[in-house]
């Protein structure tokens, strides 16, 4: 662990992730502070949500790690994406929200005790009323409230959230939006998958921009840019597989704050056996010879 990293940091040491030996982000080299408020972005199958599901532990790590010191699972929060939750499930509102004082309580201490606390999550978000519904009754809008309660309920040091505002209403996504800026400013750590520009420049300081590797990594206003965004679409639909696959390479250090990031063939090592793959991302549709690591979306 580096010595250097402030306790509640988390840290990416030349971190590739992926599936069945397909990376799906690629040699990721930074820090995010403890505190922070980090939008990642980028084109869909960028690896957005993999990063997610390897800080959670989820997808483990093809090569390099994760520090997170002074973290322990229980202070991390993840609130997946909303077509991950079985809503046929037959699960009362009041249930699913409790679900977030799982690993405080675990699956035989009564949770009496966490009543009101479980009360004030659920007027936190607008649902007093909502306890005993089925949450395949909720609206699209009433089920994110509901997964905000019970990320709410978990009392995170630092939080995930994957695509929180999708496909709901204005409404929902303001009051949501208030939940993220309080956690803000009780100095909890917020990474949230987005899309939508405008609140990643209202609502989040700084900004990962990932096209399979990272394209930006900064302060929002200098990581969107449209020459940056321009290189992440390009990186996302440039794919060769019959280019050559890497083995890793040396670590890449973070970029500078609004500059680009992408593999060149001086960074990689020969294919050989032990390579992740097939696929490769490759400069142009013509290219040849030794070319960019394997991307999978």
């Amino acid at each position: 662990m580096t010595a250097s990293l402030a306790a509640g940091a988390l840290a990416f040491r030349s971190l590739t992730l992926g599936y069945d030996r397909h990376p799906a982000v690629h040699h990721l080299d930074g820090v995010v502070p403890a505190g922070a408020a980090l939008a990642v972005i980028g084109p869909n199958g960028a690896g957005k949500s993999t990063l997610l599901k390897g800080i959670i532990g989820e997808v483990a790590p093809l090569e390099g790690r994760i520090e997170h010191p002074g973290l322990r699972r229980r202070d991390i929060a993840y609130l997946p994406q909303a077509a991950e939750i079985d809503r046929g499930f037959p699960i009362s509102v009041d249930d699913f929200v409790a679900m977030g004082l799982w690993r405080r309580v675990g699956p035989w201490r009564s949770l009496r005790p966490y009543r009101a606390a479980r009360d004030e999550a659920l007027a936190a978000v607008g649902l007093t009323g909502f306890e005993r519904r089925p949450i395949g009754t909720l609206s699209g809008g009433q089920l994110r409230r509901a997964m905000f309660a019970r990320v709410l309920l978990q009392d995170a040091r630092a939080v995930l959230l994957d695509e929180p505002f999708a496909a709901v209403d204005g409404r929902t996504t303001a009051d949501l939006l208030g939940l993220v800026e309080r956690w803000r400013a009780e100095g909890r750590t917020v990474i949230a998958v987005l899309h939508d520009m405008e609140q990643v420049q209202r609502h989040f300081p700084s900004a990962l921009l990932l096209a399979r590797e990272v394209v930006a990594w900064g302060a929002t206003e200098a990581v969107l840019t449209a020459a940056n965004l321009r290189r992440a679409r390009q990186l996302c639909e440039a794919w060769d597989e019959a280019a050559p696959v890497c083995r890793g390479g040396a670590p890449h250090g973070p970029p500078a704050p609004g500059h680009a990031h992408a593999h060149g063939a001086h960074d990689h090592a020969p294919p050989a056996a032990a390579s992740h793959g097939q696929g490769a991302l490759a400069s142009g549709p013509q290219a040849s010879g030794p070319q960019d690591c394997e991307h999978a979306a």
